[in-house]
This record gives C-alpha cells, structure tokens and sequence, in this order.
C-alpha cells in the first residue's frame, strides 16, 4: 500500500506546489488524478518517487517511509516504483529490447549495464512483457522507429521489467489520437489487474480517466477537493476541480470519438454490426 501523510511542496517563493496531500492507495488499484494544469498532478507524482523533494510530509509504500533516505537507500527504494512518462523517455538510438532491458538497470552490476549483458533471467522477462505489450516482432527496431502507441507499449514494458510495488504514470495519452488513448488506457488496466498492481495515473482526459479508473482524485491548487469513485464525479464535483465548464458537451464529444471508431470497425468487418 501506498500512503501519503500531508504530503507539502513549498517553493522558494512561498508558493505551495502540493498543500497537505494525504491518501492511501491499496494493493491492486488504479486512481486516476485529475485536475487544471498547475494544480500539481506532475508534482505529486514526482514527489512520490524523489524526483522533486517534498518539504514535509511522509510518503510510505509497503510500510517503508520513503522520505528522508540517503542516496543509496533512495536508489534500491526506486526500483520498487515503476514510472512511465508521457514523452517515453526512450532512448531511440537503442533498440525495444534494449530500452526494455535497461528497466534492469537498478538490478545490475555497473560493468554489465555498460556493455548490456544482462542475466538471462532478466532478457527471458523483457521477451514476455514485449509479447504482453504486442511487440514481440519489433524487439529488435530501433526505438525511433516506433509509432506514438508503440513507443508507450515499450515504456509500459521497461517501467514492469522492474518488478515494481507501485506504477507511477504521467499523462500516458497526451500525446496519442483518441483510438490509441484507449487501446494504452485498456493495456494498463489489464496488466495492473494481472499482477493485482497499484496505479497513480495522471490523466488531463476526464471521459478517459472515468471510462478506465478505479477511483479518481482531483487536485485544485496543490490540494485534494474530490476523492471519490467515477460515478461520483459530478458535474458539480468537475466544477469545483476545474472551474465552470460545459461538462455535459464534452462528454458527448467523448461518446462521438468512441461512435465513430465502433461504426469504423463495422465497416472493415472486424466486429458484427
């Protein structure tokens, strides 16, 4: 489990990224984390994992306080967390493999990340998280090779080649047409089930995150102002999280996407009318 107790950002100019952040998120579930850009969806997310220290506050997985660690025990504590970005964070001149590989890294000795031999047990696991991800047949491409949806399958795979407690995912369709953002949003559903896998999603698409979402949390100016299941996100609940907005015509825009991909399907056969 992961716990956040008055989890505090404070910049140097007195501003709260993240005020008082507290939440639990058991094993197996998948929050969705909403709200206006610079409301610290990004920070919360990297705090978690030490990439941006907190200025107070206790974060604890698997009844581990993760703050407050010393460089060493920083490194061994992050390879229990999982982290897929929404850039990719590849490195495109390596091949899918090697990118999937080097999720490793943490486990391995210097000499062998360098000249990239990894344990056989650790290049058996990449091939079965590719075949997972549908991409066994690109394990050799170079990376830069890779469609948007294809580059993300790979990060999916690298962040789970570390066995990780807890998956991290920041704004995994920004940059992915509608069709592919819910193929990525299923895969991960999928796959967090499976291995019965805590989730913290940073997702800016609402329809998105209450189509797939186990429970979603909305930030507004660093602080948590709705916590609840999809079904509970109200129009009311939206408002209070983003401000005032035409929530119902955006929902319908989000239906439309999904008619129009179903009517496409049709017409080349792949599922019955």
């Amino acid at each position: 489990m992961l716990t956040l107790t008055d989890l505090t950002m404070t910049y140097r100019t007195g501003d709260k990224a993240l005020a008082e952040v507290s939440f639990s998120v058991p094993k197996g579930q998948i929050v969705g984390l909403i709200g206006p850009s610079g409301a610290g969806k990004s920070t919360l997310i990297r705090c978690i994992n030490r990439l941006v220290e907190p200025t107070s506050g206790r974060i604890s997985l698997g009844g581990r306080d993760l703050t407050g660690l010393g460089v060493r025990e920083l490194r061994a504590q992050r390879r229990r967390i999982g982290m897929i970005f929404q850039e990719y964070a590849l490195v495109e001149r390596l091949t899918v493999m090697e990118n999937v590989l080097s999720g490793r890294l943490g486990y391995v000795s210097f000499w062998q990340s360098f000249t990239r031999r990894f344990p056989p047990a650790d290049i058996e696991r990449a091939y079965r998280l590719l075949d997972r991800v549908g991409l066994m047949e690109h394990a050799d491409k170079r990376a830069d090779a890779l469609s948007g949806g294809q580059r993300q399958r790979v990060g999916i795979a690298r962040a789970l080649s570390q066995e990780p407690e807890l998956l991290l995912v920041d704004e995994p369709t920004a940059s992915l047409d509608p069709k592919t953002s819910r193929q990525i949003m299923r895969l991960l559903v999928e796959i967090c089930t499976e291995r019965d896998l805590p989730a913290i999603v940073n997702i800016h698409d609402v329809p998105l995150a209450q189509q797939f979402m186990q429970r979603i949390i909305g930030l507004r100016a660093g602080r948590v102002v709705f916590d609840g299941t999809p079904a509970q996100l109200t129009e009311g609940a939206l408002t209070e999280i983003y401000g005032s907005e035409d929530w119902t015509a955006m929902r319908k825009g989000h239906e439309d996407d999904q008619d129009a991909e179903a009517d496409a399907l049709r017409r080349l056969s792949v599922i019955p009318a």
